[in-house]
């Protein structure tokens, strides 16, 4: 199991580089409510209907894991590790989650590498 994170699966969704990755890990993956929120808003914002692109979404075998109260506290905890590398909400979203599980993260955001904590980490670009 893999926890993905927004832009590992917007690259996976647009065709970007790292979608082959990506395609490869999605019968194995979850994803936080907060980063299918962040997936949800990029396609509104391209005038999409939401409620779409979530039914669809909903059908593919990535499992959706509700953002809760503990994972708001994990996520916050990871602040100060994380505040000098500009990782955002959703970011610490997708981090909580491999945590909380104890599973390999993956994203398209390089600056993940140079987080330390103890679990593992792929970028696909």
């Amino acid at each position: 199991m893999i926890a993905l994170d927004a832009s590992a699966a917007l690259a996976f969704l647009f065709g970007e580089p790292g979608a082959e990755r990506v395609a490869e890990l999605l019968d194995d993956s979850c994803m936080s409510t907060i980063n299918l929120a962040e997936v949800i808003g990029r396609f509104a914002r391209d005038g999409h209907d939401p409620r779409d692109v979530l039914q669809r979404i909903a059908e593919s075998p990535v499992e959706l894991v509700p953002f809760l109260a503990e994972d708001a506290a994990l996520a916050a905890a990871l602040i100060p590790t994380t505040r000098q590398l500009g990782l955002s909400l959703g970011d610490r979203a997708c981090l909580a989650l491999g945590l909380a599980r104890r599973i390999p993260v993956c994203t398209a955001d390089q600056a993940w590498l140079e987080v330390e904590l103890d679990i593992g980490v792929e970028v696909i670009r």
